[in-house]
């Protein structure tokens, strides 16, 4: 068999390629309809010994896709049954943003679109199986050829292990993740965010209440607070409490803004520049929303106010600041008065490195506020 002439070769620069078509029942296991393999020689014979092999090995493994039997698995259920087509990569991440209930999530779901669809560019849009350790070494340099840092790596990598992970257990398939246990490799340095200076706050602070308006609110409101800039954005008038004894925000979830994690639902006392922010936009606006030119009850325009912002506040404070560096200069703000580490992360809605933490209501407004008075 190995001496028989193969009609499947052709000859590029003088050097013999095999190329045979993909059975149209397997396609979607290899992501395309050819496979094309230089055989690195110019001999004829060497040429055809080769293609022989491969071509024996192709069919002997086409046979057993088709027909392979596992030891739990009836052979009457192989001839009875209709096999079920193994889902694509498209389709699995598809229905990970609807089995995870985050279709309307938009930033979930580009997220996972976004990080499928460069996976298929470098792999093809192949069946779940399919995928080998050697894409996952391929998706890895390609975002490291990109100047990615780790973080960002890591990051991509737990969206498609996900990804595979929830669809491979809908569709029975037996098989260790090819995205999985992926050493990230050095990669570039991550961006540091700097915190902006006091001296640098105070003048943004007094410019914002020179200006007087929604932008500069918005401003003020996060310099004071800490909060992230959707957090912030996305606030309705019905989240302020400003005739309570200690005038507070609450931090919650809404349709058109949700939370980036559930530590992040928190009531922040509001002082000096924040308390004046949030009395300024409340008694200027009649509608549900606090800053309503990046909040309706479609969607938070978060991205755009973060251009708009950056830009504003560029020449008040040093090279590498930027909005969101307000909030790093709450976490140093508060340090430097000395306050417990868990009651910044309560007040910040950060992440606590203690299960016990996790425990009880967290502290009382009036704690809260008695270190927030300090940034006055």
């Amino acid at each position: 068999m190995a001496n028989r002439r193969v009609p499947y070769l052709y000859t590029k620069r003088g050097v013999f390629y095999l190329q045979k078509r993909v059975p149209a029942d397997l396609q979607h296991r290899y992501g395309r309809p050819f496979i094309r393999k230089s055989l690195r020689t110019k001999d004829p014979k060497q040429a055809n010994r080769l293609a022989s092999s491969l071509v024996d090995g192709l069919e002997r493994e086409w046979l057993d896709l088709r027909f392979g039997i596992s030891e739990e698995t009836p052979a009457s259920d192989l001839l009875l049954l209709q096999r079920e087509q193994e889902v694509l990569l498209s389709a699995a991440c598809a229905d990970y943003c609807r089995m995870k209930g985050r279709t309307d999530d938009k930033k979930f779901r580009q997220l996972a679109e976004r990080v499928t669809d460069h996976v298929i560019s470098l792999s093809g849009d192949k069946a779940l199986s399919a995928y080998t350790i050697h894409d996952a070494k391929a998706f890895r340099d390609a975002l490291k050829a990109r100047g990615a840092a780790p973080t960002t790596i890591k990051r991509n990598f737990a969206v498609v292990r996900s990804i595979w992970n929830l669809s491979a257990r809908e569709h029975g398939i037996n098989k260790p993740n090819p995205f999985g246990n992926m050493h990230y490799g050095t990669g570039a340095e991550p961006v540091k965010r700097l915190p902006v200076p006091i001296d640098s706050i105070r003048l943004v602070q007094n410019e914002c209440m020179k200006l007087d308006d929604d932008i500069r609110w918005l401003i003020a409101l996060i310099s004071d607070t800490g909060m992230r800039l959707a957090e912030a954005a996305g606030l309705r008038v019905s989240d302020l409490h400003l005739e309570a004894d200690i005038p507070f925000v609450r931090l919650e979830e809404h349709a058109s803004r949700p939370l980036k994690t559930t530590g992040s639902r928190r009531d922040i006392p509001l002082v000096g520049s924040a308390l004046w922010a949030v009395q300024r936009a409340a008694a200027e606006n009649d509608g549900p929303f606090l800053f309503p030119r990046y909040c309706s009850t479609m969607k938070c325009k978060a991205d755009y106010a973060s251009n708009t912002l950056n830009k504003w506040i560029k020449p008040f404070v040093p090279d590498g600041c930027v909005i969101h560096s307000f909030r790093h200069s709450l976490r140093d703000r508060l340090r430097a008065c000395e306050c417990p580490s868990d009651i910044i992360d309560q007040i910040g809605g950060w992440a606590t490195t203690s299960v016990g933490q996790g425990y009880g209501s967290g502290y009382p407004l009036a704690n809260l506020h008695r270190w927030m008075k300090h940034l006055e």
